[in-house]
């Protein structure tokens, strides 16, 4: 099992910055990837960033140029640093590692942007 906590995220104006954070414990070996996704409210949950063990990184669209996904092995946690910041943003944001196959995620963090 892996277990992910999320945090970082709050309110913000638009324009805006967050960082969010997301540490990983359990059985840390062998996840290949981890990622960040959010999920507005009555939208499908989306893929934001996503970097693999070997250090690729893919992101959205939406996002590319804006934000940033990294990680620091040492401490097991994965980064998302979000620059100016939308109210298109605005949604629930979670961490997922991707694990021989297995998905794991965290509980979710709230970014709400203001106009």
């Amino acid at each position: 099992q892996v277990q992910l906590v999320e945090s970082g995220g709050g309110l913000v104006q638009a324009g805006g910055s967050l960082r969010l954070s997301c540490v990983a414990s359990g059985r840390i070996s062998s996840i290949n990837a981890m990622g960040w996704y959010r999920q507005a409210p009555g939208k499908q949950r989306e893929l934001v960033a996503r970097i693999t063990s070997g250090g690729s990184t893919n992101y959205a669209d939406s996002v590319k140029g804006r934000f940033t996904i990294s990680r620091d092995n040492a401490k097991n946690t994965v980064y998302l640093q979000m620059n100016s910041l939308k109210p298109e943003d605005t949604a629930l944001y979670y961490c997922k590692a991707e694990r021989l196959g297995q998905p794991y995620w965290g509980q979710g963090t709230q970014v709400t942007v203001s106009s």
